[in-house]
């Protein structure tokens, strides 16, 4: 009988460190403060990708990637949560939001990407090792390969309910939005499926970065001119504006860095600009902007104002965005003023102001595109925490200005409970005196636009402006 090879008992592979992916591991760092801190993907992710330019470990390919990573996880996170509720052997609460992050992160490269399926596995379990240690990695192992048994479509098919059964649960898990949000937008657009899909299919999509020219300052030529070489464009309404190729870099511009031009959505541009050319008669000689943080519509109104003469005020109820505001109004060719008041305790006289522009603060659902965690970070009752101070803001814009005066309300928001439900009730005294002032129709000051509705107030709407969402009601002070 030959004699066998004894038997190696206990043999272990030899231990690998993880690689370290500078790409991977700067995208989980960005969910982690988005999750950790309440902080805005927007804020966290330039300084994060700067500090990796500067240490050499990034180029331009890895900062897209890394851009990608983030806000696609965020923006679909809602549907990749139902997905991996059905790969887990749990509830997800009950997973370690670190470990959600990288599956999160996992599933994405699967399903929103053309990464390959080995690839997107491999990495992420590399970047668990790193970040999370040996033994979640293979807890993440097992559910990315569950999660890599489908595709995006056949998943959706298998997760969310057919669209006759519950519409709106259909198309929230499908479009990735919470029911919630659906229910109200889809109020606020009106309509059948078509417009609301267009819609919250515009909300997942990467907004282009636009350039405002400050008038006075800088012109859309010159911006055109300066980033002809990244594939610039003007913009669709407003005359002022530029929009950015995908990956074109704002501050590289001169007339950005001094602060003649800046970054600025049109649907902003489009409401500083109806506010400032509301006719008016008698005097034109003092403007207010009552929330003026951070200032990229204060720094327009003013240039605007500085054309006619007109003096500008800056009112900003919190001092460090009070100082962003007067680093956007900085080297404004006409006379202004910035400071740190609270709208609902005026600290100026009644009936001082020729034009007020209040953009209240609200729930933020027109920018969705711009801060995809707002969805999942806000919640119905917001809107109840947000009446009291929208309402008055109004009211008290109303008595700032002059009778003749026009004020402009607005807010990025759609919702019906922000938007002319707040106008129609200081008009009519819900909650308050009656406010002495008329509709103006704001229609005819934004010209060429289309689709702005019955009016006399103007919706814009990502998905047929290519804007956010923001929401304008011009009122003439009667009395």
């Amino acid at each position: 009988m030959s004699e066998q090879p004894p038997r190696r008992h206990g043999t272990r592979k030899p231990y690998r460190r993880p690689k370290k992916d500078p790409v991977r591991i700067l995208a989980f760092e960005a969910l982690r403060a988005v999750d950790e801190r309440d902080a805005y993907a927007n804020l966290v992710l330039p300084p994060l990708l700067r500090k990796a330019r500067e240490g050499g470990d990034f180029d331009a390919r890895d900062a897209a990637l890394a851009t990608e990573l983030v806000y696609g996880s965020l923006r679909r996170q809602g549907t990749y949560d139902a997905i991996l509720s059905r790969c887990v052997d749990r509830p997800l609460r009950e997973v370690d939001p670190p470990v959600l992050d990288v599956l999160t992160l996992g599933a994405h490269q699967l399903l929103g990407t053309r990464i390959p399926t080995h690839a997107a596995v491999s990495a992420t379990v590399e970047l668990a090792r790193v970040v999370l240690g040996d033994g979640r990695a293979k807890f993440v192992n097992a559910v990315l390969r569950k999660v890599a048994a489908d595709d995006l479509d056949g998943w959706l098919e298998r997760v969310a309910p057919e669209y006759d059964e519950d519409p709106e649960e259909h198309l929230g898990i499908v479009h990735a939005h919470p029911r919630w949000i659906v229910s109200a937008l889809w109020d606020a657009l009106g309509g059948g499926r078509a417009g609301i899909e267009d819609l919250l299919a515009a909300d997942n999509e990467r907004p282009e970065v636009t350039l405002v020219a400050r008038p006075g300052r800088a012109t859309a030529e010159e911006l055109l001119a300066a980033t002809d070489e990244d594939g610039a464009v003007p913009g669709r309404w407003s005359p002022y504006a530029v929009r950015l190729a995908e990956g074109g870099e704002p501050g590289a511009l001169d007339a950005v860095r001094e602060g003649r031009a800046g970054v600025q959505d049109e649907g902003s541009q489009l409401v500083a600009m109806a506010l400032a050319d509301v006719p008016l008669d008698g005097p034109d000689r003092t403007w207010l902007d009552g929330c003026a943080g951070p200032g990229g519509k204060a720094a327009l109104l003013g240039a605007l104002a500085a054309q006619r003469g007109a003096a500008l005020l800056a009112s900003e109820k919190q001092p460090h965005r009070a100082r962003l505001v007067a680093r956007a109004l900085e080297g404004n060719p006409g006379p202004y003023a910035v400071i740190a008041a609270d709208g609902t305790r005026p600290a100026w006289r009644p009936g001082a102001f020729d034009r007020v522009l209040v953009d209240v603060p609200c729930t933020g659902l027109g920018a969705l595109r711009r801060r995809p965690e707002a969805r999942w970070r806000r919640r119905p009752e917001d809107l109840a925490g947000f009446a009291p101070l929208q309402r008055e803001l109004l009211r008290q814009a109303l008595a700032a200005v002059r009778v003749g005066g026009v004020v402009g309300y607005a807010t990025c928001s759609p919702h019906p409970a922000e938007t002319r439900a707040v106008v129609e009730d200081v008009l009519k005294g819900r909650g308050g005196p009656a406010a002495e002032a008329e509709w103006i129709d704001a229609r005819p000051l934004m010209p060429g636009v289309p689709a702005l509705g019955d009016g006399p107030d103007v919706q814009l709407w990502p998905h047929l402006h290519g804007t956010d969402a923001m929401y304008l009601a011009l009122l003439r002070r009667t009395a």
